[in-house]
C-alpha cells in the first residue's frame, strides 16, 4: 500500500480489475482514405489489435503542415443502437444536438472516434457473447473498450497534427462513462467532459437501477474497490466536467448525489475544486440540450487550448 499516494493504489486496483485487455496496445495503424472536411481533413483509419481484430476509426484533424492542435478521444454512445459507432462523430444521434465534428473543428480541437466492440463494423460477436467470453477468461468488455481508447491516446500522442500535452476525452451516455473512466486511469487525459451518465454504482444496485445499463459495464468486484465518484476523482487535479439532467434515468438522484459528493471531495483533497465543472439542468432527461453543448465546448476550449 502506497500511503504517500493512495490514488496510485486505487488506480492500480482498477487496472487489475478491468482485466488484461486494458493494457494491450494496438499492433498496427493503417490510413485507408482521407477526405476534406472544410479546410480540415478526415482520415479513415484502421487499428489492429494483438489478436488481429480490425478497429475502424474516424480522425478529424487539420491539414498536413498546419500547427498542431489539441485533440479529444470521442467515445460514442450505446443506446442499444449497435449500428451506430464512430459515425456518431460526423452524423450525431437523436439524443444529441447534432454531430460534434463541426463544433470541435470550429473550436480548433481534433477528434478521434473508434468503433467500440459490438458497434457499427464490429457488431459480431455481439455484446453478450463478447462479455461472457471475456469474463470467462478473467477479462472484461469494459476493460477492452478502455484499452482501445488508450490505444487511441497512443496514436494521438505521436501524431504530428496533435499537441501531445493537450489531450482530452468526451462522450455521451456510454461515452460519458468511458470518458471519465479514461481520465481516471490515464494521466495523459488533460480534460474530460462526461455527458449524461454519472452515478454511484452501489446505489444503482441497491435500487435495481443498474439493470438499465448494458453488460459491457460489468467489472467483477468493482463495488468492493471504489465508488464511482472516487474513481472519477482520480482525474484530479486535471479538469473534469460532469453534465446531467435531473430527469435522466441513468442518473437517479440518490446515485447521482452520492457520486457527486465523492468526486467533489476528491477534487477538494487535491486542492483542485476549480478544476471540477458541473452543468446540471432541471427537468431534463437523457439528452444533450443546447445549453449543455455550449457548456461542453466552452469547457474543452478553456482546458485544452493554450
Amino acid at each position: 500500500m502506497n500511503h504517500e499516494n493512495p490514488s496510485d493504489d486505487l488506480r492500480a486496483a482498477l487496472i487489475t480489475a478491468l482485466g488484461p485487455s486494458l493494457m494491450r496496445p494496438f499492433e498496427r495503424t493503417t490510413v485507408r482514405a482521407t477526405q476534406s472536411f472544410d479546410d480540415w481533413v478526415i482520415d479513415d483509419l484502421v487499428f489492429q489489435t494483438a489478436d488481429a481484430e480490425d478497429v475502424p476509426a474516424t480522425f478529424l484533424r487539420p491539414q498536413d503542415g498546419r500547427p498542431p492542435v489539441p485533440a479529444v478521444i470521442y467515445a460514442h454512445a450505446h443506446g442499444n443502437r449497435y449500428a451506430v459507432g464512430r459515425s456518431e462523430l460526423l452524423e450525431g444521434r437523436s439524443s444529441l444536438q447534432g454531430p460534434y465534428a463541426p463544433d470541435l473543428k470550429a473550436a480548433g480541437i481534433a477528434a478521434l472516434c473508434l468503433d467500440m466492440p459490438c458497434f457499427e463494423s464490429r457488431q459480431t460477436p455481439d455484446e453478450s457473447t463478447r462479455s461472457k467470453a471475456l469474463l470467462w477468461h478473467g477479462d472484461t468488455l469494459f476493460g477492452q473498450m478502455l484499452g482501445e481508447l488508450r490505444g487511441g491516446l497512443d496514436f494521438l500522442e505521436a501524431h504530428p497534427a496533435i499537441r501531445s500535452d493537450s489531450l482530452g476525452a468526451l462522450g455521451f451516455s456510454m461515452g460519458s462513462t468511458l470518458a471519465w473512466w479514461l481520465a481516471a486511469i490515464e494521466p495523459r487525459v488533460r480534460a474530460a467532459s462526461a455527458l449524461c451518465s454519472f452515478a454511484d454504482l452501489e446505489t444503482l444496485v441497491q435500487t435495481g437501477a443498474h439493470n438499465g445499463h448494458g453488460i459491457y459495464m460489468m467489472v467483477p468486484g468493482l463495488v468492493e474497490i471504489a465508488r464511482s465518484g472516487q474513481i472519477a476523482g482520480l482525474a484530479a487535479p486535471r479538469a473534469l466536467q460532469i453534465c446531467a439532467g435531473t430527469k435522466d434515468w441513468s442518473t437517479p438522484p440518490a446515485a447521482f448525489d452520492c457520486g457527486l459528493a465523492d468526486v467533489k471531495a476528491a477534487f477538494a483533497d487535491a486542492n483542485a475544486s476549480t478544476q471540477l465543472s458541473l452543468h446540471l439542468e432541471a427537468e431534463t432527461g437523457h439528452v444533450e440540450t443546447p445549453a449543455m453543448r455550449a457548456a461542453v465546448l466552452t469547457f474543452l476550449s478553456d482546458t485544452l487550448q493554450p
